[in-house]
């Protein structure tokens, strides 16, 4: 409600409130799942929901690696699934490689029997829950999408791998906007601005010491 709100390219926003407050309506009205029923989202100026324009929408919707805490990963190589949608014969795997670098995950992959050709098993049980993510964000990287929403996608991690995680997410390049949705303060804590929502409104904006307290 009322909410008017400027993301630029590249910026590291972390987006938080209690259960209800709104966090999962505004991310689905940002990446274009939801309609707003008043006002425009705007993106370089064009509005994404005119009638006209629905080329527009869905360009915005295929640029944007959604990341929720549960992601799924195929029964397949890891390879696979960083290149995820892609004919197995058609994959780069130069690609795939320098997307695991900036992930933080080569090293790992690098340390399996088969490298990028080791299979996950049925929905990535032969990972951890950090490796999952990070497989995400080399998903991401891999589309060469130009923003990545986390949707809680921490939550369910320990203290050391979401701070492994959220360091891997620090180091991605800033022509990348990354958008994380979090209950927990520490995943937000490196992020340029902070946007604290409260029964739908913006309860807070600024700094993570600004909203939070130092």
């Amino acid at each position: 409600s009322n909410i008017n709100l400027t993301i630029r390219k590249g910026e590291r926003i972390g987006i938080i409130g209690s259960t209800g407050s709104g966090k999962s309506t505004l991310i689905d009205i940002i990446i274009g799942l939801m309609k707003p029923t008043v006002g425009n989202i705007l993106i370089d100026n064009k509005d994404i929901n005119e009638k006209e324009s629905y080329h527009l929408l869905e360009g915005w919707r295929n640029g944007i690696s959604h990341v929720p805490q549960d992601i799924f990963l195929a029964d397949a190589s890891i390879a696979e699934n960083i290149a995820f949608g892609i004919d197995p014969q058609k994959i780069d795997y130069e690609k795939v490689r320098s997307s695991a670098k900036r992930a933080q995950i080569h090293e790992y992959i690098k340390s399996t029997l088969n490298g990028y050709k080791t299979f996950v098993g049925e929905r990535g049980i032969k990972l951890s829950g950090g490796q999952k993510q990070r497989i995400a964000i080399a998903r991401g990287l891999y589309r060469n999408l130009k923003v990545i929403v986390f949707d809680e996608a921490t939550s369910a991690l320990d203290n050391f791998t979401e701070e492994s995680v959220i360091k891997s997410i620090d180091n991605l390049s800033r022509d990348l906007t990354v958008i994380i949705i979090a209950h927990r303060l520490s995943t937000v804590k490196n992020c340029d601005r902070i946007i604290k929502l409260e029964n739908g409104i913006i309860e807070k904006e600024g700094t993570f010491k600004d909203v939070i307290g130092s």
